[in-house]
């Protein structure tokens, strides 16, 4: 239970929450702006977006992506930013989580008035995931789905003409990814793991055709669950049917016993991974 009094307003409201990053009471209001306070403060200090620019928020029906679509339309309009969002969604072709999360989806295209185009895997690729599952097992599906999920946004993004894509990449997903990479010793992708931009003109690596940019990459999960709790958002939390065989779900299970140790564990992981220099001999990953 929190401490009687909030610490950012020094009292002027009781505190509602712990913040997870900080191990601070805060009120509602005062988590609300500190949150917005430093996306912002991200996007800006990273210069994620330029005035005039089309952003696709790939949009799951999840709490990271629901977040992401709130609070990006908010600060654009709080703070001028000057674009134009677009929720772009994919539908793997999952029965039983898919389907159900779209229309989540579908609720938030109209509490935020924002335009929305849905792709399938089925109309892409002529396989869904569960009939792909069905061929290969359980074992290695994520690897398939990662792959024709990030050709899917690409190709929905060209039919929207967007200059980007924002993802809600969480700074738990960050941290798990360093960790993974580590631990399968492909220290040559960390350079692109942590970076907040990835298939700009300065990443030759990354096999993308629209950029895509990670405005939450130091949000912390529990904190954006939060965020959209306090708020009352509309999001869609059933876990997917086949991602509890990935490998990340044991990344995930460690990440959080580090936290519950020290609170900071998942920042200074993405800043040691920010500092890491990959010697130019490193063989680099290549997208096939």
């Amino acid at each position: 239970m929190p401490s009687a009094t909030c610490v950012s307003c020094q009292g002027q409201r009781p505190a509602a929450l712990v913040r997870p990053k900080t191990s601070e009471p805060y009120c509602k209001v005062c988590f609300f702006e500190a949150f917005e306070r430093e996306i912002h403060e991200t996007i800006v200090k990273e210069q994620l977006f330029k005035p005039g620019e089309t952003i696709a928020v790939a949009a799951s029906g999840g709490k990271d992506s629901t977040v992401l679509a709130h609070v990006l339309k908010l600060l654009n309009e709080r703070h001028s930013y000057g674009l134009k969002l677009v929720l772009l969604s994919i539908d793997e072709g999952i029965t039983g989580y898919r389907d159900d999360s779209l229309e989540t989806v579908k609720r938030n295209q109209q509490q935020y008035d924002l335009p929305l185009i849905i792709l399938t895997y089925k109309e892409l690729y002529g396989w869904s995931m569960d009939e792909i599952v069905k061929a290969v097992g359980r074992k290695n599906n994520c690897t398939f789905c990662g792959v024709f999920r990030r050709q899917a946004l690409d190709r929905g993004a060209m039919k929207l003409s967007v200059n980007k894509i924002a993802t809600g990449h969480n700074a738990d997903d960050i941290a798990e990814t360093i960790l993974m990479n580590i631990l399968r010793g492909d220290i040559a992708r960390l350079k692109r793991c942590t970076s907040i931009i990835t298939g700009d003109e300065s990443d030759e690596n990354e096999g993308s055709v629209i950029p895509r940019c990670k405005p939450l990459k130091y949000a912390y999960e529990k904190e954006i669950v939060l965020y959209a709790f306090y708020k009352r958002l509309d999001y869609f939390s059933t876990e997917c049917l086949y991602s509890p065989n990935a490998y990340r779900g044991n990344i995930r299970t460690y990440i959080k016993d580090l936290e519950r140790l020290r609170p900071s564990s998942i920042i200074d992981i993405i800043h040691s991974g920010e500092q890491v220099l990959v010697k130019q001999t490193a063989k680099m990953p290549v997208q096939r």
